[in-house]
């Protein structure tokens, strides 16, 4: 994509991370001493079970190069706003939702780079190989995630109301910008998109459908609360994907690394429906 898709994606996610700032409290921190075995829960599924289920699916399926790095970036990515409001509209544990995604966002400055990195050596042959700078990458990853939640934080701090009123404002723009970013990429990648949509529709499926059902029943395991089930399942199965279009694009420099997450983008809007059918319906 050229400098003005990458510029118009760059502001897409910094205004996803800025709602998500002006959702977010300190107190937001402190509750891994309140919900100590369900932060961790969930925090297991995110960072450790998304990336080993989403190499598993790579490597099995018959994928070409750039969907299976683009599975494996968008499983280095887990959680972000849409998470929280799909677990709010669920009847999830918003608070534990919420919590997750910010410890997620900060634990992954550092992850991102070595799965991402991982995938690229594994993936590519010797002659196409590419690999990011892991200090420039977390510098990069650190800017685009930390400083507008950050922002967004200390706005609700000093004008809670201007952070309520604005907070939905917030997520519509950045919805309409995230839909301008995926029309933008399947228009550059129209000539191979059917193709790849049939590749990549399924894994990307396969994916989200099998970490939400992992991460209800890890939660369950554990005897975490219902609600706390629900939204683990949700963090752990709903991933951050204009994060990792942002991965694709900005910092690998290749659109085609970016459908297997604009795909899952497109269908994750169904998976959190059920998810928010099965959760309104299922027992307390």
């Amino acid at each position: 994509m050229d400098n003005t898709s990458t510029i118009i994606l760059a502001a897409s996610l910094f205004i996803i991370m800025l709602g998500m700032g002006l959702s977010l409290v300190i107190a937001d921190f402190k509750r891994i001493l309140i919900y100590p075995k369900a932060i961790l829960v969930g925090l297991t599924n995110q960072l450790v079970i998304l990336p080993l289920i989403g190499f598993a699916i790579a490597s099995l399926f018959p994928l070409k190069p750039e969907i299976a790095i683009g599975i494996m970036i968008l499983a280095a990515c887990p959680g972000g706003a849409t998470s929280n409001l799909i677990s709010h509209l669920a009847k999830g544990d918003i608070a534990l939702s919420v919590t997750l995604t910010a410890f997620s966002s900060l634990i992954t400055i550092i992850t991102i780079p070595f799965i991402v990195n991982f995938s690229l050596l594994y993936f590519l042959s010797e002659d196409q190989a590419i690999q990011l700078n892991v200090i420039e990458t977390i510098i990069q990853i650190l800017v685009i995630i930390i400083i507008p939640i950050a922002i967004g934080m200390l706005i609700r701090k000093y004008n809670e109301s201007f952070a309520l009123r604005m907070a939905k404002p917030v997520k519509i723009a950045s919805a309409l910008v995230l839909a301008l970013v995926i029309v933008g990429i399947l228009i550059k990648e129209k000539d191979n998109f059917i193709s790849y949509f049939q590749e990549a529709g399924l894994v990307a499926l396969v994916l989200n459908i099998l970490t939400m059902t992992i991460g209800y029943y890890s939660a369950k395991l554990f005897r975490v609360h219902h609600r706390g089930a629900i939204s683990i399942s949700i963090e752990s199965g709903i991933q951050n994907g204009t994060l990792a279009i942002s991965i694709a694009i900005a910092l690998l420099h290749n659109s085609s690394f970016a459908i297997a997450p604009a795909v899952y983008s497109l269908l994750m809007f169904f998976t959190g429906g059920l998810a928010i059918f099965f959760g309104i319906n299922s027992k307390k």
